[in-house]
């Protein structure tokens, strides 16, 4: 039965002051236990709320992490040209996925540190609009130095924001950001190339640890995403640029498998060869479009590559299918795999052919330039002994019958290209007559070439007008161009042309019948078109009838013979040719002649000039350099007879004549062995004999 309904007792005083104290502390107890029962509830209350806010929390950072890791799943083999498009899809996802109002990525100006540019964003609620240039320095500086150090700037609220942000704060208080996270974009140990931020416009917003580091995962997943996009752009660039390289150059890659000897080519490389483009390309593919001539050669250019393991390096010719020949230069190199055994033979093959052909004609111009460079010097020559010869003799001078008749007839041969034979003693003219000719006729553009066939020994006479090959004969170093050569299209005069050897003259005559011969030494036939003029004063007709000059060649000399007349069958022209040297020897020496004598002037016409015009020419000279005032004396030399009453012996009159003629000949001993009617060998022997020898110069 409870006691509660239990007739009351009525207690003992002691009693009943005992039971209240039980009483009593019954109610505290109770009263204890509903404040802990009101303290539990309230802790449960927020146990409940603490962890509701823990699993929606953790749903989040799930829901965050299964997206980082479909993101970075994503963008591992994503192609390139993709890029753009998925990191804004996933700036939206993040957005949404954290309730964020804005998200920007920026990246760094090559042209200028300070300006970043906007390239992707992410904005459902609109705003100011927001440049696509921006130079981070005049909006953002403090935001800037943190990215630029690799930090990132976060903001929960714009109040706590330090002095020196002041800049940015007003920046993203235009923008309507209430809370804002900027992490850099950078690659491991890399410069930072951008940065990307997020942003809440709504509120201010405590950024947890957790969420930030899962923002540092999406810019790293961005940064890495945009650096191969950029690499890849980079490498395809290279080889577009690399591709129209090798079409502009026409050239082709290839590498050849060393085990299979397959070879893979570039489609320019099979334009380059005339492969099919479903054509399997092989090694000995390679090898049958060469050229016969260089097939050996580039198969044991390959072998030497692979097996001492240096670089290919060789030119050849490959045949095309319509017989036309292209010159390949290839290049390439041994890769080895890493047991070091040869594993692939790659490089590039250029066609060349342009530049063989440039190359071709280079050497056909630098031999060109050398020949017409030894023209031009053997022509300076020529020059120069013209130069000394119109110094000394200006001009034909005469009034004679005899003279005009010469010059008349020299004149109407001039403009033909017949031979022409100029015969007469020594000393008439016979050079100079020869120039006149050439002066007028239509080769005087070029200047005329001679050689004195006496004044050169029999042995250097063919090289001297034929020229020769280096190696010749013993002392021959070096090429040297003949006086035909170097006369071609011009007229080459051969003075004392009876001097030439017999052995030489049949040569001679095929240049003049065919207008072909070849240097000593050489099988090779040239080309010459050359005018001949022949000087002598012998009687060729009676050499021929001795057997010392060949009939033939002297028909085809004696085609327009011209006889000078010796100077004293012409008298009258005698005054002519004496003003005439002293005229030149005036301006020479530097004297003022106004007067010759009668008296010398008959005494000159009298006499009768053995030596011709050169004789008279010396004795002019030597009175120039005797005279002292303006009247010249001028003597001829003494007479035979004379010169024997002053000699005492007749070695002596001997001695005087030789001397007399070598001095005349300037000292050329064939020469005047030729005009002394001596053999070379017989005038060597007289001049020991008296004691004559060349003297000093």
């Amino acid at each position: 039965m409870d006691k509660y309904n239990q007739k009351p007792i009525k207690p003992m005083p002691e009693q009943a002051e005992s039971q209240n104290a039980m009483l009593k502390q019954e109610i505290d107890r109770r009263h204890q236990a509903e404040k802990r029962l009101a303290v539990l509830s309230e802790e449960l209350e927020a146990f409940k709320s603490e962890m509701a806010s823990y699993k929606q929390n953790m749903e989040e950072r799930i829901r965050f992490d299964m997206l980082l890791s479909d993101i970075s799943a994503h963008f591992i083999n994503l192609p390139s040209e993709q890029v753009d498009n998925e990191i804004m899809d996933v700036q939206r996802q993040v957005c949404k996925l954290l309730g964020l109002d804005l998200c920007t990525l920026w990246q760094w100006s090559d042209d200028d540190l300070e300006t970043y540019i906007l390239t992707h964003y992410y904005r459902p609620l609109g705003g100011p609009p927001v440049p696509e240039k921006m130079r981070a320095i005049d909006f953002f500086p403090w935001s800037q130095q943190r990215i630029r150090e690799g930090r990132r700037a976060t903001v929960s609220s714009m109040d706590n924001l330090p002095p020196e942000a002041a800049r940015d704060k007003e920046s993203w208080r235009h923008y309507g950001i209430k809370a804002t996270v900027t992490i850099p974009l950078q690659l491991s140990g890399e410069q930072v190339v951008g940065a990307i931020s997020f942003n809440d416009m709504q509120s201010e917003r405590t950024w947890s640890e957790t969420i930030l580091q899962r923002l540092h995962l999406v810019a790293t997943i961005f940064a890495n995403a945009i650096a191969r996009k950029f690499k890849d752009q980079d490498l395809r660039e290279a080889e577009r640029r690399l591709r129209m390289a090798t079409d502009a150059a026409r050239a082709g890659l290839w590498g050849m498998d060393m085990d299979t000897e397959k070879v893979w080519v570039s489609s320019s490389l099979r334009d380059l060869f005339y492969f099919s483009p479903e054509e399997e390309v092989t090694y000995q593919s390679f090898l049958g479009k060469i050229h016969p001539d260089d097939h050996d050669r580039v198969r044991q250019s390959v072998e030497q590559a692979i097996h001492s393991k240096k670089n290919l390096y060789i030119d050849y010719r490959i045949v095309l299918p319509d017989g036309q020949i292209r010159w390949i230069c290839a290049r390439g190199k041994l890769h080895l795999k890493p047991d070091g055994k040869s594993s692939r033979l790659m490089g590039i093959s250029v066609d060349i052919t342009d530049r063989v052909k440039i190359e071709n004609q280079l050497k056909d111009r630098i031999q060109e330039i050398a020949k017409l460079k030894q023209q031009v010097e053997n022509e300076n020559l020529v020059l120069k002994q013209e130069v000394k010869f119109f110094g000394e003799h200006s001009k034909i001078v005469g009034q004679s019958l005899a003279m005009k008749r010469i010059l008349a007839e020299a004149e109407q041969v001039a403009f033909t290209d017949s031979t022409i034979l100029v015969l007469g003693e020594t000393g008439t003219g016979k050079e100079m007559l020869a120039r006149f000719i050439h002066q007028v006729s239509k080769r005087k553009n070029r200047p005329m070439v001679t050689i004195n066939c006496a004044s050169l020994p029999a042995t250097l006479i063919e090289s001297e007008l034929f020229g020769r090959e280096k190696g010749a004969y013993t002392g021959a170093l070096t090429q040297m161009i003949g006086r035909f050569e170097i006369a071609d299209g011009s007229t080459l005069f051969l003075d004392e042309i009876g001097e030439i050897p017999l052995e030489l003259q049949s040569k001679l005559l095929r240049v003049l019948e065919e207008g072909v011969f070849e240097r000593l030494g050489s099988t090779k036939p040239i080309h010459t078109n050359v005018r001949i003029i022949a000087a002598t004063n012998r009687d060729l007709e009676n050499e021929v009838s001795k057997g010392r000059f060949r009939k033939d060649l002297f028909y085809r000399l004696s085609v327009f013979p011209i006889l000078m007349p010796p100077l004293r069958d012409r008298p009258e022209d005698i005054p002519l040719l004496v003003w005439s040297f002293v005229e030149e020897f005036k301006m020479r020496m530097g004297k003022e002649v106004n007067a010759i004598p009668s008296k010398s002037m008959e005494s000159l016409r009298s006499y009768s000039w053995p030596g011709n015009v050169r004789e008279l020419r010396n004795v002019v000279e030597h009175a120039m350099i005797l005279c002292t005032n303006a009247n010249l004396s001028i003597r001829p030399p003494q007479s035979g007879l004379e010169q024997q009453n002053s000699m005492d012996k007749l070695v002596d009159i001997e001695r005087q004549h030789i001397l007399s003629v070598l001095e005349r000949s300037n000292w050329r001993v064939s020469a005047a062995a030729g005009i002394l009617g001596l053999k070379r060998s017989t005038l060597n022997s007289k001049m020991k004999k008296l004691s004559i020898s060349r003297p000093n110069p």
